[in-house]
């Protein structure tokens, strides 16, 4: 049975965050060492991206028969492994081909953790009764905005990228190693095995996905291209193109801490709806504004971003005898979002800029809206 209460999963969170944004944060500075182009810059995200889709499907079949625990613990040591072997392919071999192989294998990692995460904190929501998986995703994002703003700070010290991830990633990975021990490992009957499968014909499930598809890549793009756009767009240097996407994750941040009271006074559909509408308009300030707007943009559009993804894992695990299969799934769509971003947005940077290739999140919002109704909260409370 779980054993972990509020505090462990936090902390799981805001590692798995800072893990994440470590190689996040420097993705200019990669770009410079490997000399590449927009278009060369997708391709070698997408390889994280395609790593997670060949994890996320199995994690939730694997969380069953292991528990939570032991998978955090695998995609741990995949994540530790796959930036060392980056640092490397950085810094000696200045490989780009190398250095997605072993993104590869980072993103099979991260796949693993995250779903085994999301189902802990979902069993914890559910044992407390109320919503908290926001505030589990503002660990995450807390997590981020520490390691954009270290990012920020190596990057303007001109600390080699390839020394950056291996030290950080170690003394990250060590401590999530440590914190989930009080992890717990699912009951046999808690999750239906056959509904792995099944959970991919249920309509609810399947729009729901889309539904995250359409959060992850608006928080996704943000994550992988902001800095990025604020360098070549807005034509400031690397560490304050990271400052912007510190910006953008800070509010986002703060919008999950405080969207649980949201959440819980109006309700699941009336907070989506208007905070993607905050993420577009933020969007469009990034593309069209001057530097300060284009910073205050980025506020709006973290804002917004912020419960989209949380939310939808919540749903995801409404019923908790299904909820490992259902989540699975949830992810795995979710993350396709991180498959087709980061080429799609490379394509249409190298032809029309990386700052205007933004404007696709506006149409990802718009996606949302129209299937959001799938989050609505159970009729019989949980």
């Amino acid at each position: 049975m779980t054993r972990s209460g509020p505090g462990e999963v936090h902390a799981v969170f805001a590692l798995a965050g800072a893990c994440a944004v470590s190689w996040g944060s420097r993705v200019p500075d990669i770009r410079d060492r490997l000399d590449l182009t927009p278009g060369g810059v997708g391709w070698v995200l997408l390889s994280v991206a395609l790593g997670s889709v060949v994890g996320l499907p199995v994690s939730g079949a694997l969380c069953g028969r292991w528990g939570s625990r032991t998978v955090v613990r695998v995609g741990v040591l995949l994540v530790l492994v796959a930036e060392l072997a980056a640092a490397l392919a950085i810094e000696v071999a200045a490989s780009a081909v190398l250095l997605g192989c072993s993104w590869v294998v980072m993103g099979l990692g991260i796949g693993l953790w995250d779903v085994a995460m999301n189902l802990e904190g979902a069993e914890v929501e559910r044992r407390l009764g109320r919503s908290i998986m926001p505030r589990f995703h503002a660990s995450y994002s807390l997590g981020t905005v520490g390691g954009a703003l270290l990012g920020a700070l190596l990057s303007w010290a001109r600390v080699p990228v390839g020394v950056h991830l291996a030290v950080a990633t170690s003394v990250f990975a060590a401590l999530a190693w440590f914190v989930v021990r009080r992890f717990g490992v699912a009951p046999a009957d808690d999750l239906e095995r056959p509904a792995v499968g099944h959970a991919w014909h249920e309509p609810r499930v399947l729009l729901l996905g889309l539904m995250v598809l359409a959060a992850a890549f608006t928080e996704g793009t943000a994550n992988d291209w902001l800095s990025v756009a604020f360098v070549d767009g807005h034509h400031l240097p690397p560490w304050a193109g990271v400052l912007a996407l510190a910006t953008f994750l800070t509010f986002m941040t703060g919008g999950r801490v405080l969207g649980t009271h949201l959440l819980d006074r109006h309700g699941r559909v009336a907070v989506l709806r208007t905070l993607f509408v905050v993420a577009s308009i933020g969007s469009l300030m990034v593309v069209w504004g001057d530097r300060p707007v284009a910073f205050v943009g980025a506020a709006l559009w973290g804002l917004g971003a912020a419960l989209g993804f949380p939310v939808g894992m919540s749903a995801a695990a409404d019923d908790p005898a299904r909820a490992a299969a259902r989540v699975s799934v949830v992810s795995t769509m979710g993350y396709v979002a991180f498959l087709a971003g980061p080429p799609l947005l490379g394509f249409l940077g190298d032809h029309v800029g990386v700052l205007r290739a933004l404007l696709v999140v506006t149409g990802a919002l718009l996606l949302a809206q129209l299937v959001v109704g799938t989050a609505r909260e159970p009729s019989v409370p949980r």
